[in-house]
């Protein structure tokens, strides 16, 4: 037996294994200073610079920075001026700009777009909060068929976590390069300067951001000291620079609004680097599912790959969700996830194959649905009837496929394209899902609102 994805194209790139580990890497041997971290002159006439992703000042275990050591210091560039009238740029996430909706929401799968750059195709679904007091989340699609040229991109307002659905991307970061596959993910958190170029063809793909804190791996509690998305599997870049005299355009996401700026140099002209921030990596496949082995179905929670938790212990902002290949086994259980009304919003993809959830069809990949807060759901009348029907023998579900969910506490509202721009929202969702469910009560007849059951004294 092979742990991990067998993805069709090799990945070019050398990585350090490990989450939240500390790494040091150098392009050329000695870029790193020995022992301090800026020097009267840097080696090889470098400049230190220092990337935070939390404040000087959180605690030691929370706390993460990179030093990098580059040709040009990043604040060498034109003023940055506001991005007017370009294609597809929506990112505004604001509350009062959102459509709050209780109804159960699913969309077809979302159109490529391969005239497009990444950043051309990238259209916020939807979201919640506001990134200028660091709360929050937002809910990408992107689809493009056209590499980033000499331009990079970075994101002010928060990490993003990609999952890609259609295409390798092939991402150059300033820390490094990555090669992302179906079935992988990668994470590049706030401010990280990056481009995606498309190697095997248009991709499609989805994105969740976070406004606040980062992305860690959750906590295993009784599950003990293995299991789930074990920290070996993950993998962050190499140094690797270009010392480019070529210019660049910059774009950068600040308050949901786009920027631009001028540089007359590479941004990805880092040679050395050393520390705990930076994008990462993680084959899905390597995935360890978790679930009963005696009876009942447990929560979806055993399923979480990645969680960005709020201040309030164990409730999260974001929690990144798979529903992977797995073996069924419990004895005089209804298998399927149960029906459920839940204070959390759950978003769902569809990487590839099927859904077991979702017998009847409808949810297909590149698709997405959501469920709102307390907005009830649960398998369709095919799943139900199928699955308290069946012959209970042991049996390996979502063979060839994979879903994902991106769980949130908050309030999840929809922007226009979401809604309506996109034109993939199916009006009879609930209709062919949950409408067809027959009444199967056996129990004797009691009273009605015109024929009310008295109470016994």
């Amino acid at each position: 037996m092979t742990v991990g994805t067998e993805f069709a194209t090799p990945d070019p790139y050398k990585y350090q294994p490990g989450f939240n580990s500390y790494h040091v890497t150098e392009a050329i041997e000695g870029a790193v200073p020995v022992g301090q971290n800026s020097p009267q002159q840097a080696p090889f006439g470098l400049y230190a610079e220092k990337l935070s992703g939390t404040a000087f000042t959180a605690p030691r275990h929370e706390n993460k920075q990179t030093w990098v050591y580059r040709i040009i210091p990043s604040a060498s560039h034109s003023p940055f001026e506001k991005v007017e009238g370009a294609k597809n740029f929506n990112f505004q996430s604001r509350e009062n700009t959102f459509h709050q909706i209780p109804n159960q929401i699913r969309w077809d799968p979302f159109a490529m777009d391969e005239e497009a750059t990444f950043l051309e195709g990238l259209q916020l679904v939807a979201g919640a909060g506001d990134p200028r007091v660091k709360n929050g989340i937002g809910i990408y699609v992107y689809a493009a068929g056209k590499d980033m040229g000499n331009e990079a991109f970075y994101n002010a307002d928060g990490d993003f976590l990609f999952v890609p659905q259609t295409g390798d991307l092939d991402i150059e970061t300033e820390l490094g390069k990555l090669y992302v596959r179906p079935c992988e993910i990668v994470v590049i958190p706030r401010g990280i300067r990056f481009r995606i170029k498309m190697p095997s063809g248009p991709v499609r793909g989805y994105i969740l951001e976070i406004f606040n804190n980062h992305f860690e791996l959750p906590e295993l509690g009784p599950i003990g000291s293995n299991g789930l998305a074990n920290a070996r599997d993950f993998e962050a870049p190499v140094a690797a620079y270009v010392d480019d005299p070529t210019p660049y355009k910059l774009f950068g996401k600040f308050d949901g609004t786009l920027f631009s700026a001028e540089l007359d140099h590479s941004p990805f002209d880092v040679v050395g680097w050393h520390g705990v921030y930076y994008p990462f990596k993680y084959d899905l496949g390597k995935f360890n599912t978790i679930g009963s082995i005696s009876f009942d179905h447990p929560d979806p929670s055993i399923f979480t790959v990645l969680t960005a938790q709020s201040d309030h212990l164990g409730t999260a902002i974001a929690d990144f969700v798979i529903f992977p290949p797995r073996w069924l086994v419990a004895e005089g259980t209804f298998r399927p996830p149960w029906y459920h009304r839940n204070t959390m919003s759950e978003f769902m993809g569809l990487i590839s194959g099927s859904y077991d959830a979702k017998e009847g069809g409808g949810f297909l990949p590149a698709g997405a649905s959501l469920h709102n807060v307390m907005s009830s759901h649960g398998p369709d009348a095919a799943t139900y009837n199928k699955a308290s029907t069946m012959d209970l023998k042991p049996a390996k579900v979502g063979e060839g496929s994979i879903a994902f969910m991106f769980e949130s506490c908050l309030q999840v509202g929809l922007t226009d394209w979401g809604l309506k721009t996109c034109e993939k929202v199916q009006e009879t969702y609930n209709q062919v899902s949950w409408l067809p469910i027959k009444k199967n009560f056996t129990g004797p007849a009691q009273g009605s609102a015109s024929n009310p059951v008295k109470a016994k004294k």
